[in-house]
């Protein structure tokens, strides 16, 4: 096997025709935890966040610094890595089988707890975010990351049976002939193929819309107000959820650049609660802490293995709706 090197990943990355499968995904994070393994670049621990690192590359590629890794949930051996993908296939063939009731098998119990469904998500995505890092302009990049987390997302929910696809919509403004407002959406999920037609217009109620964003930065803002005119252009309340992969970003604290800073606004993500009206569903693979000390993001914000386990079967579930 000839050795990995960081220019075949990031023309993996690049490559539009890939990742149209787990295993697409699950072959990239590995090759690029062996290429870690094999090359062992510097490895930074954060003074103000312990469980947060970086790897440095060497000059070959600039000293490029990646993202920081919570390693509370990056998988970092490429055996270990393999086996839990494993055994996450397993689990989404079951989730699909049991679907919310998968919770009460006993064999799946200490799988949960031990939150194997967000490690796997976090480790493939910050992978492919790593090689993003490792470009000359980080610019090349940083969409391409995006997209391929909304694909995973999307992969993810179609593996455990739902009907699961991007929707771009135009909408005519209500009183205002010939003006219209269109809508990308990222996902937009139901339990069942929907069939649209001139009474549901554009989504139809049994269906979800999610927005999937890497994190909330100078995107939280129009997630509110997409489902806030979506409801009202439409004149029924459209679900509308978010999932974020993270709220971190390298900063500097004190004399080291290694620090760890926030990006979630808690005051703008309650202010919007407030003013306009409360997403339907927030999710973080890597949640912040004070998502679950304040009391009220606490009653708003969970992590992405249980809106996969629980929520995503409520919100799809025309009963209960």
């Amino acid at each position: 096997m000839n050795d990995i090197i960081l220019e075949d990943l990031q023309e993996s990355v690049q490559d539009k025709t890939a990742f149209k499968s787990l295993d697409d995904y699950f072959t990239i994070c590995r090759e690029f935890l062996l290429f870690l393994n094999n090359t062992h670049p510097t490895r930074i621990i954060s003074p103000s966040h312990p469980n947060y690192i970086f790897y440095q590359y060497s000059e070959d590629h600039s000293y490029k610094i990646t993202r920081p890794l919570n390693i509370d949930l990056f998988i970092e051996s490429p055996t270990d890595f393999k086996e839990s993908f494993e055994k996450f296939l397993d689990f989404l063939t079951n989730l699909k089988k049991y679907q919310e009731t998968v919770i009460n098998q006993n064999n799946y119990e200490q799988y949960i707890e031990s939150k194997q469904v967000d490690k796997i998500v976090y480790t493939i995505q910050q992978a492919i975010g790593c090689i993003g890092d490792s470009f000359s302009n980080s610019n090349q990049s940083r969409k391409r990351i995006g997209q391929l987390f909304e694909i995973l997302v999307k992969l993810i929910i179609q593996s455990v049976g739902l009907e699961c696809e991007s929707r771009n919509i135009v909408i005519p403004i209500p009183n205002y002939p010939g003006y219209e407002m269109s809508y990308e959406l990222d996902l937009v999920f139901s339990r069942n193929k929907a069939i649209i037609t001139s009474e549901t217009k554009f989504i139809h109620p049994s269906e979800i819309v999610g927005s999937i964003k890497t994190t909330s930065k100078d995107r939280i803002d129009k997630i509110f107000v997409d489902k806030y005119l979506l409801t009202k252009l439409l004149g029924r309340d459209i679900p509308v959820i978010a999932i974020f992969l993270h709220d971190v970003q390298r900063a500097r604290r004190g004399t080291s650049i290694f620090g760890i800073n926030s990006t979630f606004k808690s005051n703008h993500f309650l202010g919007y609660t407030v003013a306009l009206n409360k997403l339907d569903g927030v999710y973080y693979v890597d949640p912040r802490p004070e998502m679950f000390v304040n009391k009220r993001l606490r009653e708003q914000i969970s992590d992405f293995q249980k809106f996969l386990v629980k929520d995503l079967w409520t919100l799809s579930s025309k009963e209960c709706r």
